[in-house]
C-alpha cells in the first residue's frame, strides 16, 4: 500500500493526541476560564490546593509542597524524566506520549511485556529480568512510567498485580511515576477495584495526573503531580520546579482557573463526567462487539474513550487489502473509516503487528448537536448519527472478515 501523508509519520511529529471527549464544554467550566497571565511556575495557590483536595478525597493526602502543576503531562513527564535521570521503564502498549518526552532527553527507553489480563502495568517477572539485563549491559534504569487505567488498553490493572510491580520495582531502586489520568473514567465504578501505586509504596511513588483525561478539554492543557511525602519527594520536586522554569511550562490564568474549578467538583463537573462516561461506555462496548465478531481479539473496555485491537487473526483479509504493519494498517483504517486510527507502533508495539487504537468520541456526532444529544441521550446506540458510525465500523470490519472467510473456504486449484 502507498504510505499517505509521510512527513507526518515521524516518530514525534507524528504523535497521537489522547483520546478526547468530543463532546460540549459545562458552562461553569467556561466560565470559570478568566485571567490574562499564567500561574508561577509548579502552579498557583489556589489550582494546588483544589488538586490536594481532589487527592484528598481519594485517600492520597498531600502537602502544597509536594503538590506542582504544569501545561500538560507531556510538560510534566518530561521535567520528571529530566530530574531523575538514567534510563526510563515503560510497559508495552503504553501512552504514545510517553516515550517522546524521554528520547527528547537522550534517554534510553526499554519497554517490558504486560500480561495477559491487562495493559499499562509490566510483568513483575519481566520487569526484573530486563532491569537486570540492562544493567549488566552497562545502562542505568531508574524510572517505571505505568497506569493501571491504562490507555491505550482501556483495562484496569488488578490490585494484586500492580502491587507485585511496584514492589519488584522498589526491590531494584526504580522510583515510579503512576499516570492516573483515566483514574475517573471506569465504566463500571461500583465493580471496579482501583489501587494507585501511591496507596501502596507511598514515599517510590509520584502520581501524575493529565486533566484531559476527565476534566478539561484537550486545548486547555494541565496537569497535576503529587511527590512523595518525604524528603527525596520534596528535592525531586524542587528539581522538577527548576526544569518547568527553563522550559517555561506554566499554565495560563485561565486554564488554571478553570482546573481549579473542575478540581473542585462541584455538582456540574461531576454530573458531566457521569454522562460522559456512561456514553463512551456504551460506545465502546458496542465497537468492542463488533471488533470480536469480526475475529479481531480485544480485551473489554473498562475505562477511558477508547479500546486497542489485534487485527492478526485478519492478517489475510488486510494482506489482500495492501496492508502488512501496523503503519499500513494506521492508513487504511483511517482512511476506511474516516477517523483517526493509530497504529499499535504509536504505543510500543512492533511494527509488523497489525494492533490499531480506536477512540470513541469519533463515534459520538461531528457538530455541537450532535454531541450534545450524544451526551444527553440515555440510549445513545439509538441516535441516528450514533448509529451511522457504528455501521461504518460494522460494514468496514465485516468486509474484512468476509473475505477472509471467502479466502479460506476456497478451493486450492
Amino acid at each position: 500500500m502507498r504510505r499517505t501523508d509521510p512527513e507526518g509519520h515521524g516518530p514525534v511529529r507524528y504523535g497521537p493526541p489522547p483520546p478526547g471527549q468530543g463532546l460540549p464544554v459545562p458552562p461553569g467550566l467556561a466560565a470559570a476560564a478568566r485571567g490574562a497571565n499564567t500561574e508561577p511556575a509548579g502552579g498557583g495557590a489556589a489550582l494546588l490546593d483544589a488538586a490536594r483536595g481532589y487527592w484528598a478525597r481519594r485517600g492520597l493526602p498531600a502537602g502544597r509542597d509536594r503538590t506542582a502543576a504544569a501545561a500538560g503531562g507531556p510538560a510534566l513527564l518530561l521535567a520528571l524524566s529530566a530530574a531523575l535521570g538514567g534510563d526510563v521503564l515503560l510497559p508495552r502498549p503504553c501512552a504514545a506520549w510517553w516515550e517522546p518526552q524521554a528520547r527528547l532527553l537522550g534517554r534510553s527507553v526499554f519497554h517490558v511485556g504486560t500480561p495477559a489480563e491487562c495493559g499499562g502495568v509490566p510483568d513483575p517477572y519481566a520487569l526484573l529480568e530486563t532491569v537486570r539485563r540492562v544493567r549488566a549491559e552497562g545502562g542505568d534504569p531508574r524510572l517505571l512510567v505505568l497506569s493501571v487505567v491504562d490507555d491505550p488498553t482501556a483495562t484496569v490493572a488488578p490490585p494484586e498485580l500492580v502491587h507485585e510491580a511496584v514492589e519488584a520495582a522498589a526491590g531494584e531502586g526504580l522510583h515510579v511515576v503512576s499516570d492516573e489520568t483515566w483514574r475517573d473514567t471506569l465504566h463500571e465504578p461500583h465493580d471496579t477495584v482501583l489501587l494507585s501505586p501511591a496507596e501502596m509504596l507511598p514515599h517510590r511513588v509520584t502520581v501524575l495526573t493529565d486533566l484531559s483525561g476527565s476534566f478539561l478539554p484537550p486545548g486547555w492543557p494541565a496537569a497535576i503531580a503529587r511527590f512523595p511525602d518525604n524528603g527525596a519527594g520534596g528535592e525531586l520536586r524542587d528539581r522538577v520546579l527548576d526544569v518547568l522554569t527553563a522550559l517555561g511550562a506554566r499554565i495560563a490564568a485561565p486554564v488554571a482557573a478553570a482546573a481549579a474549578y473542575a478540581l473542585g467538583e462541584p455538582d456540574e463537573i461531576t454530573d458531566h463526567i457521569a454522562a460522559s462516561v456512561r456514553v463512551h461506555a456504551r460506545v465502546a462496548a458496542a465497537a468492542h462487539g463488533t471488533l470480536v465478531a469480526a475475529g479481531a481479539l480485544a480485551r473489554p473496555p473498562r475505562a477511558g474513550r477508547h479500546l486497542y485491537a489485534d487485527l492478526d487473526p485478519l492478517r489475510p483479509a488486510l494482506t489482500a487489502q495492501g496492508v502488512g504493519d501496523a503503519q499500513e494498517l494506521e492508513d487504511f483504517l483511517t482512511r476506511r473509516l474516516g477517523m483517526p486510527a493509530p497504529g499499535g507502533h504509536r504505543f510500543g508495539d512492533d511494527l509488523a503487528h497489525l494492533r490499531v487504537r480506536l477512540t470513541t468520541a469519533a463515534f459520538l456526532g461531528t457538530t455541537e448537536e450532535e454531541r450534545t444529544a450524544s451526551l444527553m441521550s440515555r440510549e445513545p446506540l439509538e441516535l441516528p448519527h450514533v448509529e451511522r458510525a457504528l455501521s461504518r465500523l460494522e460494514a468496514a470490519f465485516g468486509d474484512l472478515r468476509d473475505n477472509d472467510d471467502a479466502r479460506r473456504w476456497e478451493s486450492p486449484r
